[in-house]
């Protein structure tokens, strides 16, 4: 794989200093590593205004509908972003959500960070500079609060039969929260290169940082602004978590350790500047370290809260496989590790197994998580944990892991090549020519999952600036399939587009209510979708409660499957198929 450089990084971090104070005399970054240096645990009690429900009345110490099992998370603290320097309307940015200025501080100060330390660097073509950020589709403060004042007049009426007044102080642009955070990032910093958010669940930041790579390897960006974000309606997540059973009841993180009951949530973002490495070291950047390679997989087995150690082992496969490393080429290993027992018992099964097909290595690797030191930040969880490393790396030293006294029961360090620090400790090279090496794993809900390897730059290394590019091969279409509104497969389609057959009038929309002179609102649906049973290996009481576009989407790619002529999706890890 094409090397590639990462020149800045920036984030906002609970327990590191929230708010933008020019009388603060280190860094939020800073703070950031002194609190993972010293192991220190930044959970805390709820913030009094940051539910909507008093947390008393919303803790239940069984689960139960609409409770949560704990009132302790890693928050943020109110942010009031400088405006200066930003291409925003400051009216316009007063009004947006948190998540908003929370992604705006921490892309501005990576942004200049890779662009601050010489004042003859040559000036970056800003059109060229792009935006990929893993973002969480969940409700914010903001979006919930526009919801409230949108529905909560309707439910009025119907309820009490009075018309009521309708309070709409909430700014309508909130309800982009899902991909309008990285377009108003890029028109901030006035960048041109294509900007878009994803959620792949708790794997997002390390998928947008792969998606980032591609784009500079392709030629199609000169610089990246990547990683993850993540700061939904902060009871919302809370409540689902404890739905699931997956909160930490103590409101304590503790991966791997015997106390281990849970995750805690977390919020904040953790942004990365990207080049290519010839690009990076003719414009003399400073190099935190390079990404030698990205592996990513999805389950086959495993389930939503039981992850799957083939499907992890893939990734990290596919990581080394880029880089030409063996797996005991690293020295620390960021875990996924979020402290549920299950999930990090799996995560230990998976690099065992991936050092025993290599290793001879008697030295112990250290492995540790972030999450014990900031909760679990979801879908800037991958970007958090990357950045601890890169600190890491800058500091020589091997970070502790918080909370962590002795291994769980389902977990037998003793008899593997790894360990967990309980204080921090230099990390020496291996030899004067070897840099330092390391890796971060970032697993999501349904088998989501990525692995990164990053090396350590030193400016004695040298390095081949000059790439051939291989031919691209061309791509064929063998299979398709198709349905919109009434036109329920590709050749109901076809008939549409080019006869005059299959001409469907436009229809009243049904089941919607809310909506004013709703029989002037005419169009082309799908009211529903059926699936014959037994067609999927999906529990009949499940196939009832799937989502119809979860239904319709698995029907379209099952037929295009078949148009394509494939009965059966190989398995064979060198014939993988991707969605």
């Amino acid at each position: 794989m094409q090397r590639i450089a990462i020149v800045g990084i920036g984030g906002l971090f609970p327990g590191a200093g929230d708010t933008e104070d020019s009388t603060q005399t280190e860094s939020h970054l800073e703070t950031f590593w002194k609190n993972i240096q010293t192991g220190r645990d930044c959970s805390r009690e709820v913030p009094e205004d940051r539910w909507l429900l008093n947390k008393d009345d919303a803790w239940s110490a069984e689960l139960a509908a609409d409770k949560v099992n704990s009132t302790r998370g890693c928050f943020l603290d109110s942010l009031e972003l400088d405006p200066t320097g930003l291409d925003l309307d400051k009216d316009i940015l007063a009004k947006l959500d948190p998540v908003f200025h929370v992604l705006l501080h921490a892309g501005r100060q990576a942004w200049q960070d890779a662009n601050n330390d010489k004042l003859d660097k040559p000036t970056i073509n800003k059109q060229r500079v792009g935006v990929i950020i893993g973002n969480i589709v969940l409700p914010t403060d903001s979006s919930s609060a526009l919801a409230d004042e949108i529905l909560g007049p309707v439910f009025e009426s119907q309820l009490l039969g009075k018309q009521a007044e309708e309070n709409n102080k909430t700014e309508s642009l909130n309800r982009y929260v899902a991909g309008l955070p990285a377009g108003v990032l890029a028109k901030a910093l006035g960048f041109g290169g294509g900007t878009y958010t994803l959620d792949a669940a708790c794997a997002s930041s390390l998928y947008a940082l792969k998606y980032a790579v591609e784009e500079l390897i392709a030629g199609r960006a000169d610089a990246m602004l990547t990683g993850g974000l993540s700061r939904p309606d902060c009871l919302y997540t809370q409540m689902g978590f404890s739905a699931l059973g997956a909160i930490s009841k103590t409101g304590h993180c503790s991966p791997f350790d015997h106390k281990g009951d849970g995750l805690v949530v977390g919020e904040g973002a953790g942004i990365l500047v990207l080049k290519r490495l010839e690009d990076a070291l003719r414009d003399e950047d400073h190099i935190y370290a390079t990404i030698a390679g990205v592996g990513l997989s999805n389950d086959v087995g495993g389930n939503l809260m039981s992850p799957d150690s083939e499907g992890q082992l893939r990734a990290m496969r596919d990581a080394y496989l880029q880089a030409d490393w063996s797996p005991e080429d690293v020295d620390l290993i960021e875990c996924h590790g979020t402290g549920t027992p299950i999930g990090d018992a799996e995560e230990i099964k998976s690099l065992k197994s991936l050092w025993s097909e290599s290793s001879s290595e008697t030295n112990k690797c250290v492995i540790g998580s972030v999450k014990s030191n900031i909760g679990h930040l979801l879908t800037a969880a991958g970007s958090a944990g990357l950045i601890k490393v890169l600190l890491a790396m800058k500091h020589q030293q091997l970070p502790p892991t918080a909370n962590f006294e002795n291994t769980s029961a389902k977990i037998d360090l003793a008899a593997s090549p790894f360990t967990v620090l309980s204080d921090a400790k230099a990390w020496g090279k291996r030899t004067e020519q070897t840099p330092r090496r390391a890796a971060i794993s970032a697993f999501g809900f349904g088998g989501i999952n990525a692995h990164v390897l990053l090396e350590e730059w030193q400016t004695e290394q040298t390095t081949e600036t000059s790439h051939t590019t291989e031919p691209k091969p061309d791509i064929a279409i063998i299979g398709m399939e198709a349905q919109f509104g009434p036109w329920k497969s590709l050749a109901a389609f076809k008939e549409r587009l080019f006869t005059d057959k299959q001409d469907f009038d436009a229809e009243l929309p049904k089941h919607w209510w809310g909506v004013d002179n709703p029989d002037q609102i005419k169009g082309w649906f799908i009211n529903e979708v059926n699936i014959p049973l037994g067609r999927y290996r999906i529990p009949p009481a499940e196939l009832k409660e799937m989502l119809p576009q979860q239904l319709l989407m698995l029907e379209v790619a099952a037929n295009a499957l078949e148009d394509a002529g494939i009965k059966e999706l190989s398995k064979d890890e060198s014939n993988t198929t991707g969605v």
